[in-house]
């Protein structure tokens, strides 16, 4: 089972709120997670990744007086000095390239030589401002609780966008940096709480079904890994500066389809556990998703308010909400606080968009194995399967937690 929070605010978080600081931060959930049981999967200790979107503007350094030595030099090659009688080396064909380059560098005026400079600096600014947008990602297959770098860099680093992940693998072989989430491609960051049923089956089909970029992209083994290509392959461009969040709506559902369909083609009965998130540093996009009509998925909260803070020592915070704005929204696989009111559970089989405007969308994943509101069944799911793969059973073991943190 693996946990994963994200948070999206109008100002920047320092990371040490949200993945240290807090009684039941991610890393103490790492191993004393309270939504499943003791003797399942009980720790998270396969590695973890943290990724976050920089929250400043792009620099602007005055690259100008940078360019002037880049420019060639309108001066004519110096003439070799020779003694008297010594041949030339150069024969008559380079002479007149010396001369013909000459004639051309002079006639290069002043306007001339501040176009290819401005063009040199908006090449530079431009390489900055694609740079800025990129996530940057930290990981490490040491248990988080036990990474003194993680517990230095969550002091320092404030996002207006986190991912943070702790990840106990359920496929065989030794842990690997390359299988810690989130992954990143180009501005878009991925990651993943559950495990595609019976991945070996359809995994050379869904190889095949990639362009070869994506193909050769992945440096991990993992079905998240994978799952991921797949989201970018549904995507109109993935090298695209920016995305409207109907788009990586849109490509999420294209990818749920797309798994479940070569799940079925291979005859895989087994429910798969599809609790996925993606960003572009904008929008996110996050599910809650299980092929089954009668099991629950993973756990998933959200919680929305105006800031979140520690309202006690000891690390216990709260969400505020002093008003009606939502300028914090946070998705967790477990609630970083006990305080029901702080939390909302999400219904199984639904998808959230957090738009850039901060708006919080809450869409139901109309497939096979969709059961409306209104149907008694959707109000009867079993939890067994979530139990035990060890995935989170929504808030039946918070009481425990909520007497120890009081």
């Amino acid at each position: 089972m693996c946990r994963f929070i994200v948070y999206k605010g109008v100002e920047p978080i320092q990371l040490s709120h949200l993945v240290t600081r807090p009684r039941h931060s991610i890393i103490n959930q790492a191993f004393e997670s309270k939504l499943r049981l003791p003797s399942s999967r009980p720790m998270n200790a396969d590695g973890f990744g943290i990724g976050w979107y920089d929250p400043l503007p792009p620099a602007h350094p005055q690259l100008a007086g940078l360019a002037p030595h880049l420019i060639t030099s309108h001066a004519p090659p110096s003439p070799s000095h020779r003694k008297p009688g010594e041949s030339s080396p150069s024969n008559a064909a380079e002479a007149s390239d010396h001369a013909e380059q000459a004639n051309i560098l002079g006639q290069l005026d002043d306007a001339g030589e501040k176009a290819v400079r401005a063009e040199l600096v908006r090449k530079r600014e431009e390489e900055m401002e694609l740079e800025n947008e990129r996530p940057c990602v930290f990981k490490s297959i040491s248990p988080a609780w036990s990474n003194a770098n993680l517990t230095r860099l969550a002091e320092k680093i404030r996002s207006p966008l986190v991912f943070a992940h702790v990840r106990a693998s359920t496929m065989a072989g030794a842990p690997s940096e390359d299988n810690c989430h989130p992954w990143i491609f180009d501005r878009l960051m991925f990651m993943h709480n559950g495990e595609i049923n019976q991945f070996h089956k359809i995994k050379r089909k869904l190889q095949q079904s990639l362009p070869e970029e994506l193909f050769l992209y992945p440096t991990g083994y993992t079905d998240s890994e994978w799952a991921f290509m797949v989201f970018l392959s549904k995507l109109k461009d993935p090298h695209a500066r920016s995305f409207s969040h109907v788009e990586l709506r849109d490509a999420m559902m294209e990818t749920i389809r797309f798994i479940n369909k070569l799940s079925k083609e291979a005859g895989i009965t087994g429910p798969s556990l599809l609790n996925y998130v993606v960003s572009d540093g904008e929008t996110v996009v996050a599910t809650r998703y299980i092929s089954s009509r009668t099991s629950e998925a993973s756990s998933l909260f959200f919680s929305s308010g105006t800031s979140f803070d520690e309202y006690q020592e000891g690390g216990l915070y709260r969400m505020t909400r002093a008003d009606k704005r939502e300028n914090v929204i946070m998705i967790a696989s477990e609630p970083l606080t006990f305080e029901r009111s702080d939390w909302m559970e999400v219904k199984t089989n639904t998808m959230l968009v957090i738009t850039p405007k901060m708006n919080l969308l809450q869409i139901p994943i109309i497939d096979d194995f969709w059961v409306p509101p209104q149907d008694p069944a959707s109000q009867h799911r079993s939890k067994d399967f979530a139990i035990e793969m060890g995935f989170g059973h929504g808030f039946a073991s918070m009481d425990a937690g909520a007497v120890e943190v009081a």
